[in-house]
């Protein structure tokens, strides 16, 4: 397969291989103004750019957090945002060795002919907003595909336009010199078994791959973004240790040694559950040819959140809440996770919401 060699390609493989140190991740702080608005109404704060700023500054600027990070994913307002003191939120992250990244996808529309499935939108202008993104400082970009477990779903319908639209995604970002990151969400939502999550997970990362070659896509200048194995929400939970398993064996089967990582997204779980999950993952004794890392948004800033309130007095205890997560989180990319993070308030609640949107 002839894949992409442009300009951008030696940059494209080093910045994919630098968010996936291991020991480092990536804070998904790209919340679209109606989801971070839900956030901060959890604790009756207001939803303007102020606050959010505010919200966002505390996170970034946080002492010793930024040594656990290796990339950070914006929303388009935060890209251009500034601290209080003003100075640009990408120069607080490019110098604490951060790579700024950027959410690009429109969200999701229903697929018509489907049983309320969903394609994500924002194919339209987006080589322009990548050259735009890129000279103001970002070096990847995130983008959302949503696929639901169900008796009949998801339809290979859904699979088959949900991967190519990640493939289409993803050679636009890097002709325009983002590394993109494939994120194609099968969400926890039902009764099924983990059983049923591994056969689905296997067959939508097979079809993500295979339109990705199609595309000719640079594997070696993307990560994957992929929920992990477990049963449904309303299924009996298990252990750490088999959803590391059947995790680790979905990517086996699916995923190619060219990808340097794989950033998974917490779906839900609790603070605790995603790192100890994550942990899980690194402790088993098998084949990984790619480093298996975080991009959790919910569960690193639950806790701080909550500790935050959005008082001005609390925020050296809301960045001690956030400092505890990213390092929880760096010793869980290492194996090395010994517990404990779960003290800290709010750390162990379900953050599960039906029907996710972001």
């Amino acid at each position: 397969m002839s894949c992409y060699r442009g300009k951008y390609a030696d940059e494209l493989i080093a910045n994919a291989a630098y968010i996936g140190t291991p020991g480092k991740g990536i804070l998904a702080a790209d919340e679209s103004t109606g989801t971070i608005g839900k956030r901060l109404s959890s604790i009756n704060v207001e939803n303007v750019e102020s606050n959010r700023r505010a919200l966002r500054e505390l996170l970034f600027t946080t002492p010793g957090a930024l040594q656990y990070l290796s990339g950070v994913i914006l929303f388009e307002e935060t890209l251009y945002q500034k601290t209080a003191a003003g100075k640009p939120f990408v120069d607080v992250m490019k110098e604490g060795g951060v790579l700024p990244g950027i959410k690009v996808d429109k969200g999701t529309v229903e697929l018509a002919g489907t049983n309320g499935e969903t394609t994500t939108q924002g194919l339209d202008g987006l080589a322009q907003r990548c050259q735009q993104y890129y000279a103001a400082g970002a070096r990847f970009a995130k983008w959302r595909a949503v696929l639901k477990i169900g008796p009949n779903e998801p339809s290979q319908l859904a699979i088959n336009e949900n991967a190519n639209g990640l493939a289409r995604y993803a050679i636009i970002c890097q002709e325009n010199g983002l590394v993109p990151i494939v994120e194609p969400e099968i969400l926890v939502d039902g009764p099924h078994s983990i059983d049923k999550c591994a056969d689905v997970t296997e067959r939508v990362l097979a079809a993500c791959y295979k339109a990705l070659n199609d595309h000719h896509v640079l594997l070696e200048g993307t990560l994957l973004k992929p929920n992990m194995v477990t049963p449904g929400s309303e299924a009996p939970k298990v252990a750490p240790e088999v959803i590391a398993e059947y995790t680790v064996r979905a990517l086996q089967r699916t995923m190619p040694a060219a990808v340097p990582a794989v950033v998974f997204l917490s779906g839900g779980q609790s603070e605790e559950e995603a790192t100890v999950n994550l942990n899980a993952m690194n402790k088993l004794k098998t084949k990984k040819p790619w480093s298996l890392s975080f991009s959790f948004g919910r569960a690193l800033q639950q806790s701080t959140l909550k500790a935050w309130s959005g008082k001005e007095e609390n925020v050296p205890k809301a960045q001690a809440a956030f400092l505890a997560r990213c390092k929880a989180n760096s010793e869980a990319t290492l194996g090395t996770y010994q517990g404990g993070g779960a003290l800290s308030e709010g750390a162990s609640e379900s953050l599960h919401v039906k029907d996710y949107k972001y």
